[in-house]
């Protein structure tokens, strides 16, 4: 099973150990979202960091989208189908994204794929950030994420 973590906050005036536990998770900027797998030692860092950011399962679907168009390569190019076929051992991006959801993969089989996707503030607004799940959009979603990342796409 795989997180998608997203940033939802900016870390002015923020404890050093948050920010330094943001920094571990490659969220140094608001709507950047990261996939990390479900183990202790990453729950442990999103309860650190649970008043900045969303997270929850992402699932497959959500995921071929996010990376077609935001998955960057080095170099500022897009992530292709005809990329992840030559790079990789899987046909296409829909492929790549079920099985990275599924945690049979990660974003790291990929090379040159940047481990960050650049995501767009959420389209037609977000329920606030400064409150949890119910009320806000900060804690965990669980399979919930997927609709505030198809906003954010």
């Amino acid at each position: 099973m795989t997180y998608a973590v997203v940033k939802m906050r900016g870390t002015v005036k923020t404890k050093p150990d948050v920010r330094r536990t943001l920094e571990l998770l490659n969220l140094s900027r608001t709507n950047h979202c990261v996939l990390v797998e479900d183990n202790a030692h990453y729950n442990g860092m999103l309860q650190k960091v649970k008043d900045y950011v969303a997270w929850g399962t992402i699932d497959g679907a959500t995921l071929a989208v996010l990376l077609e168009r935001r998955g960057a390569l080095e170099g500022h190019t897009r992530l292709t189908n005809a990329h992840v076929k030559d790079r990789t051992d899987f046909d296409d991006i829909n492929s790549l994204a079920t099985a990275v959801a599924s945690g049979t993969a990660t974003l790291q089989d990929v090379p040159d794929l940047k481990p960050v996707l650049r995501l767009h503030p959420p389209r037609k607004g977000h329920r606030g950030i400064k409150k949890p799940y119910p009320e806000g959009v900060l804690g965990f979603h669980g399979s919930e994420i997927n609709e505030l990342l198809l906003k954010m796409r």
